[in-house]
């Protein structure tokens, strides 16, 4: 049975910036640090229609596994996108994320409908794990381009 797992993570910028690191494929792999180490990731922007298959392991340690990435929707001026991903043991793993202007600065909100079987529930944790892990790296990728203290 699937499951959804949705955090929610405010930062002291606008959104455009927010959704720019959290588009582009080297701030991901840069976000992802050391949890999940890819190989074939390219670099550039996500873009709608865009499949990434690429090799992944848990810490760099882990056995290598084939996994695909595919942005079934991706709108830069709304700030939001769609990704049906799957493998290493994952069936489907929907992520919608968008990014809005709040008081303060912007959200970005992560959403991901997870179908693992019966591992689905570890997934799930796992998912939490990783979403919040991405959360410091992006303040600090925000700071070091002048965002860090004021919404423009």
């Amino acid at each position: 049975m699937p499951r959804t797992v949705t955090l929610t993570h405010d930062y002291p910028a606008p959104a455009r910036p927010v959704w720019d690191i959290a588009t582009d494929i080297d701030a991901y792999k840069e976000a992802m640090g050391k949890l999940i180490v890819f190989d074939g990731l390219p670099s550039g922007t996500i873009s709608e229609g865009q499949t990434l298959d690429v090799r992944v392991s848990l810490f760099g340690i882990m056995p290598w596994q084939d996994y695909s990435m595919t942005v079934e929707t991706c709108d830069h001026t709304a700030m939001t996108f769609q990704s049906d991903e799957k493998g290493a043991g994952i069936k489907s793993w929907r992520h919608h994320l968008s990014v809005i202007d709040t008081p303060t600065g912007s959200q970005l909100i992560d959403s991901v409908e997870i179908d693992a079987g019966a591992l689905t529930f570890f997934f799930a944790w796992w998912a939490g794990i990783v979403y919040r892990a991405r959360h410091k790296p992006r303040l600090r990728m925000l700071a070091q381009g002048g965002w860090s203290d004021s919404p423009a």
